[in-house]
């Protein structure tokens, strides 16, 4: 008897033909193996004796399979009513009422038919329904053809016509042409005998026909769609999680937070879970590559993103290449691509968040949002706190629970396929300071500006460096990169290596771990983002008051101007033009008024001065 060992030996050495594209090793009951390679040998088992004494593969019966036939429910239970009628027919015993000796001739006749014709007699006794009355087509061909390419060219277009209206144009092209028109009913059933993926993605474009879209189906054996091991294949992703954060320093609201996570496609395990502010960038994404690293010690070798742009970004596909993990992009619009970490990110809110105070369940009907079940009005939960409890989530409670795809938890799934496959010891990676430089990210811009005695300038807060002080080096651009574990240091590449820049918060940050410097940087960046806008609307603030203020000094400088005028109009009516500090000319000074036909008229007025 040959060993699974001996049968390996022989296929190495190429004695026995084995097409490994046609089924896996370790499947005995697909393989097949071949003594040439004309001549095909199924081996059902491959323990069992496939080798004989002179070492020649022994060829095994292929087992007739049988026939299948397309008998339906009603069908079947028809064709057994029958048989029993038959046999109460033959049996001499008296017919049941509503079947006559003629009926039952006629079923003993298509029984001896079937059973001489197809081997079966009992084929002969299915009805044949489907197949009585006049079923050619009533329409003729010229009105069927019109109404085909009706339905091509006016009812599967962009513009979504109604069916009747299309049917409308259909009636008037058949009178013009003087062919009988179709009924609406006949109409809109050849609608619905249509393609449907087809017709919607004319009616309504490719998104909305993705739903409808053929499943694909794997024919031919090739690397399993979720990775043969675990490591294989992994999932990125983001999404912002439906709960209200506050800060832990002054209680305000800071909105909420983002989610990004690295799971196992073969034992759907949460590898890494990072929980920011921040939205979706290249930085979140070398976060949980760096968490990674940190608690299992190695990467995927296939790393599969969408098309955001974040996965897009240097330092991230750098990091990629120099750690041998290819990155995959899945096609756009097409979830199912994703449909492993899409389906974690949903059961994170389903069972984790929305068991939360503040959660923003309710803010997707914006109708019944009031004040008093507003969920900033009810947040209570920080970001630290937050991120604990997801990790004891995520790492416990989610990977301690049987997954329905697996039949197991997600832990005992990841540690069998380590076992199976082996612990690949190549593929490990020290975390160590080379490959947390690695990891670390860079401004918007990349560069900072050296001020003379500040430093660089980075999210806001001032790093400083001796080196810093050379005249070459201030008021320049330098590269700069920092650590979102830890606010106390950044780094900046001067004279052709990075040095570390000490924060001007560095006596805050010191002596905390890694995570509480992660997360009070993160809340940190959050609180002067914010600062940032509330900056915009105190300025515009400002703005409107400033605004306000200069139209009134406008209004003031007019009237002054006004009265100033004042003393021009009285001079030229021949008064003095001397004034008292009340702009008019003392009592003893003012001329006496003129009297009866003497006294001057007053003037017209035309308009408004």
């Amino acid at each position: 008897m040959a060993s699974r060992d001996d049968i390996y030996l022989l296929i190495a050495a190429g004695t026995i033909q084995f097409d490994l594209s046609s089924a896996p090793l370790v499947d005995p009951q697909r393989i097949c193996l071949f003594a040439d390679n004309n001549r095909p040998v199924e081996c059902p088992k491959v323990a069992d004796h496939l080798l004989d004494a002179s070492g020649q593969a022994v060829a095994f019966t292929e087992p007739s399979q049988d026939r299948s036939f397309d008998m339906g429910p009603d069908q079947m239970a028809e064709a057994n009513r029958r048989l029993q009628i038959v046999r109460t027919y033959q049996a001499g015993q008296p017919l049941a009422d509503g079947v006559s000796e003629r009926t039952v001739r006629s079923w003993m006749d298509k029984f001896r038919r079937a059973e001489a014709v197809q081997g079966s007699g009992y084929l002969g006794l299915l009805p044949r329904v489907h197949e009585r009355g006049n079923r050619t087509p009533k329409l003729s061909n010229q009105t069927r053809a019109l109404m085909m390419q009706f339905i091509e060219t006016q009812y599967e277009t962009l513009k979504q016509k109604p069916r009747l209206h299309v049917y409308g144009a259909l009636v008037r092209a058949c009178e013009s042409q003087g062919t009988p028109a179709p009924s609406y009913r006949t109409f809109c059933g050849e609608v619905k005998r249509r393609p449907s993926y087809e017709q919607t993605l004319k009616r309504k474009g490719r998104r909305a026909a993705y739903q409808l879209e053929p499943a694909y189906m794997e024919l031919e054996f090739t690397t399993p769609r979720h990775g043969d091991r675990p490591f294989h294949i992994c999932h990125i992703d983001h999404t912002e999680l439906d709960v209200e954060l506050l800060c832990s320093n002054t209680g305000r609201n800071l909105g909420r937070p983002w989610f990004t996570l690295l799971t196992d496609a073969f034992s759907r395990r949460l590898l890494a879970v990072m929980l920011s502010f921040d939205p979706p960038s290249y930085r979140s994404c070398m976060m949980v590559l760096r968490e990674c690293v940190r608690r299992h010690g190695r990467l995927p070798q296939i790393a599969v993103v969408d098309g955001g742009k974040e996965f897009e970004s240097l330092y991230f596909e750098t990091l990629l290449a120099r750690y041998e993990c290819t990155k995959k992009t899945r096609p756009p619009a097409k979830a199912r691509f994703g449909s492993v970490c899409e389906r974690v990110l949903g059961t994170t809110n389903t069972q984790f968040v929305y068991n939360l105070a503040g959660n923003t369940q309710i803010t997707k009907e914006v109708r019944a949002v009031t004040a008093s079940v507003d969920p900033k009005n009810h947040a209570v939960w920080t970001l630290a706190r937050l991120y604990d409890r997801l990790c004891e989530w995520a790492y416990e409670l989610y990977d301690t629970t049987i997954h329905p795809a697996l039949g197991q938890t997600p832990r005992n799934c990841f540690a069998d396929g380590m076992a199976r496959t082996g612990l690949r010891s190549h593929r490990s990676i020290p975390y160590d300071e080379e490959f947390r430089m690695m990891t670390l990210p860079t401004t918007t811009k990349g560069t900072a500006l050296v001020s003379p005695g500040k430093g660089v300038k980075i999210n806001c807060l001032h790093y400083w460096s001796r080196v810093f002080r050379g005249p070459t080096v201030e008021n320049t651009r330098v590269p700069v990169r920092y650590d979102p574990y830890n606010a106390a240091v950044a780094y900046a590449y001067v004279g052709s290596r990075w040095v570390s820049c000490c924060s001007e918060h560095y006596g805050v940050f010191r002596g905390r771990s890694e995570r509480e410097m992660m997360l009070a940087a993160a809340e940190l960046r959050r609180q002067w983002r914010d600062h940032s806008r509330n900056l915009q609307l105190t300025a515009r603030k400002l703005a409107d008051f400033v605004a306000s203020v200069e139209a009134e000094e406008a209004l003031l400088i007019q009237r002054l101007r006004d009265a100033e005028a004042k003393h021009v109009y009285r001079a030229a009516d021949g008064c003095p033009t001397q004034s008292g500090g009340d702009g008019l000319l003392p009592d003893d000074a003012r001329p006496t008024p003129f009297k009866g036909e003497m006294a001057p008229r007053a003037p017209e007025l035309f308009e408004e001065y």
